[in-house]
């Protein structure tokens, strides 16, 4: 199967999923960011969308552990930034119905959430195709040095996901019930 149709059967099974209430373990987070050593507090999150795991709660208790919260903000010319965010904070509706923060303040995450449409066991992801993530990641990781976990449910995973030059590998993925973690 190609990016396309893997995308379209995970997302139809995304859909059919989504009254199961799936979560993923708050521990499960705090045990890689442990066992990866990451001392950066600066979170990039994201505003769930389509069915994707929900990470407020997850934004939630990393605010009580003192990270400080980031969301992405999609810009005219389709990149994208993360700007500062509390939970208190107002949110806007972009073009493609995603809520974005208000703020204007750059926050380059350390560490950093991202949703996945489909992922495989060497830590490959598809998204939306957009390519919002890949080009965001090629541009910070020229700045500093950020860990990428990837949040999905199981049921997303696939044998193997096709990839190209541009197409970033994720250090850990972590579902509803195991975790994937770059050796």
């Amino acid at each position: 199967m190609n990016k396309s149709e893997i995308r379209k059967e995970i997302l139809k099974i995304r859909k059919k999923n989504s009254s199961k209430n799936l979560k993923i373990n708050f521990k499960s987070i705090l045990q890689v960011l442990k066992k990866f050593r990451n001392t950066g507090k600066i979170i990039g999150g994201y505003y769930p969308y389509n069915y994707e795991v929900d990470v407020i709660q997850i934004l939630k208790r990393l605010d009580k552990h003192n990270y400080q919260l980031s969301l992405p903000k999609i810009k005219k010319n389709s990149q994208m930034d993360f700007f500062q965010w509390s939970l208190k904070d107002p949110l806007d509706i972009n073009k493609y119905g995603i809520p974005e923060p208000v703020s204007d303040v750059i926050k380059h995450p350390d560490i950093l959430l991202l949703p996945l449409v489909a992922f495989d066991k060497d830590l490959n992801r598809i998204g939306y195709g957009g390519g919002f993530y890949d080009r965001y990641i090629e541009r910070l990781k020229k700045k500093k040095k950020i860990l990428l976990i990837g949040l999905a449910y199981s049921f997303q995973k696939v044998k193997k996901i096709p990839i190209n030059k541009h197409d970033i590998q994720l250090d850990c993925i972590i579902t509803n019930k195991f975790k994937i973690l770059k050796n």
